[in-house]
């Protein structure tokens, strides 16, 4: 992955998506192997070769990790910044977002660990997404919650909850 995901003279654009990931690579792994991996398995990266590479332009759509800083006091971790161009994203589609960005890169074996630190949309992108449909005011005033963000969760039946524990988790979330 490090020769074809892995570009530090990379210049971000105004329109990239950029992700700053934690990453603690598995022993013998160079931190520009491991970021260039992040890069690869979160876009268009691939364990083997699929005859529809030649179809596309890998350079229009690849990730790019393009900077490496180790965290400080932190041996063995690094910072791997990662820029995505929108083309790899669906319109006003959180999911499609997260999905492609953390979905299947958190399990992948050169890395020991990773974490998502931030995440930086551009505009143009951000007013893809319709929000809610009567406003945030409406939202926090159903909801009676205020100055904190609102957030959601899928609390899974198959954790084996009793039905009050059920209902009490999903309250709290609330």
């Amino acid at each position: 992955y490090k020769l074809t995901y892995y570009t530090p003279d990379y210049e971000t654009k105004d329109t990239d998506i950029l992700a700053a990931f934690r990453v603690t690579p598995q022993p013998g792994v160079p931190p520009e192997e491991a970021g260039a991996a992040v890069a690869a398995e979160s876009s268009t990266g691939t364990w083997t070769t699929v005859w529809t590479d030649g179809l596309t332009s890998l350079d229009r759509y690849k990730g790019r990790c393009y900077h490496i800083e180790p965290v400080a006091g932190e041996e063995s971790q690094f910072i791997a910044y990662v820029a995505y161009p929108l083309d790899l994203f669906e319109e006003g589609s959180v999911t499609n977002l997260f999905t492609s960005i953390v979905g299947n890169v958190f399990g992948f074996k050169a890395l020991r660990a990773l974490r998502l630190e931030d995440l930086r949309i551009p505009p143009s992108y951000v007013k893809t997404f319709q929000g809610p449909p009567h406003g945030i005011q409406v939202e926090r005033d159903k909801l009676n919650k205020y100055g904190r963000p609102l957030l959601g969760c899928t609390i899974k039946p198959k954790l084996g909850l009793s039905a009050k524990n059920y209902g009490r988790a999903v309250y709290e979330c609330l």
